[in-house]
């Protein structure tokens, strides 16, 4: 499949423009550049009022493909909006936290900074368990070589380490 690069199918669809009443950030595999053929989009956004974000979203993309729109119960009770446009799928969270106070930015955070450090041989040994069909979070610890019950979680506190601490576990795992 030949689709738009991610920067192309944000900006054919206006969804930094339309949400930026939410202070949109864009977080995931295709902005890491770690993204498979399925990969989605995922938009983080600060959303103190879940009902005002809710609609923005709905006015916006409820005529797109495969548009639904539900509140997640659990951490933070985030509104989850998905659809498909310009042949991605789009997920977009909204919160009633700040964005970089938010898990999925710090994962993200984690993973930019895991990935600039460890270079090439650490990027391609996470993109082969992604290839494998490894979620984006687990494939990260397991290439770090961390038994966790919850890599998600893992990656939340390896966000609050300084580079120079992450620079010494990719050292001490062979990177």
């Amino acid at each position: 499949m030949n689709r738009l690069r991610f920067t192309d199918a944000l900006s054919h669809i206006k969804l930094l423009e339309i949400l930026a009443p939410f202070d949109p950030h864009v977080a995931g595999t295709p902005p890491l550049g770690i993204d498979l053929p399925t990969s989605d989009i995922d938009v983080l956004c600060y959303a103190p009022d879940p009902y005002v974000f809710t609609r923005a979203v709905w006015d916006a993309y409820s005529t797109c493909d495969d548009f639904s729109v539900r509140q997640w119960t659990g951490r933070e009770n985030p509104i989850i909006a998905s659809f498909t446009a310009a042949d991605w799928t789009f997920e977009l969270f909204g919160q009633a936290l700040p964005v970089p106070e938010q898990h999925g930015w710090k994962h993200f955070q984690a993973e930019h900074r895991l990935l600039r450090i460890g270079g090439t041989r650490f990027r391609a040994a996470v993109m082969q368990l992604r290839a494998d069909g490894m979620k984006t979070e687990p494939a990260f610890v397991a290439t770090l070589g961390i038994k966790a019950s919850n890599p998600y979680e893992t990656l939340f506190e390896m966000a609050g380490w300084s580079d120079e601490a992450l620079a010494a576990l990719l050292r001490e795992r062979g990177f």
